[in-house]
């Protein structure tokens, strides 16, 4: 298993900004819980990251109690996984176990991070828009594994995904705009 280890805050929106599917981890208080994501926006720097969800993903309830969740960035090696992760409810299967998902505890919140992931970001729910399922997070602890070039998930929505490709250079054109040590590749 391997460890994740905590990382400058400044980097955390690079992980989240080109929009790869993410796994959002949460506990209630007595279970740990994941759904898959792939409906979110980076917001700014800071970072604030926003997701859309219902009440139809359990973790949806808890998350609102606890006004806090993980959202963890897996890359290709996980797509099955991240799939079956999204087709069945916590209730029904213990998603940690049933799909040999590794945690370690956060430093901030109660939700695992997973281990397995590329990166993971310890997040508070600063607000949340009932009427379009919209949770806003501000992230608060980043935690990178040791492969920070791993090739991220993408969906597409209609049961097709592709992968990061080609790396493009610009920072130089970019500069101005780049967050000081928010560098990531």
């Amino acid at each position: 298993m391997s460890k994740l280890t905590k990382a400058s805050l400044k980097r955390a929106f690079t992980w989240f900004e080109s929009g790869p599917v993410i796994l959002v981890a949460s506990n209630d208080g007595s279970m740990d819980n994941v759904m898959t994501i792939s409906w979110h926006m980076v917001m700014d720097f800071s970072p604030h990251i926003a997701i859309t969800t219902g009440s139809w993903n359990e973790s949806y309830e808890s998350i609102l109690k606890t006004n806090e969740a993980v959202l963890c960035v897996p890359d290709t090696s996980m797509i099955d996984t991240v799939i079956k992760i999204g087709t069945v409810h916590g209730s029904e299967v213990n998603k940690f176990d049933d799909f040999g998902l590794n945690k370690q505890k956060a430093s901030k919140v109660k939700s695992p991070l997973i281990t397995d992931c590329s990166a993971c970001l310890e997040c508070k729910l600063e607000e949340h828009i009932e009427a379009y399922g919209i949770l806003i997070f501000k992230g608060i602890q980043l935690w990178e594994g040791n492969n920070p070039k791993s090739k991220l998930l993408h969906a597409n929505g209609d049961g097709t995904f592709f992968e990061e490709g080609k790396l493009l250079y610009k920072r130089e054109m970019m500069r101005q705009w780049i967050p000081e040590g928010s560098e990531r590749l």
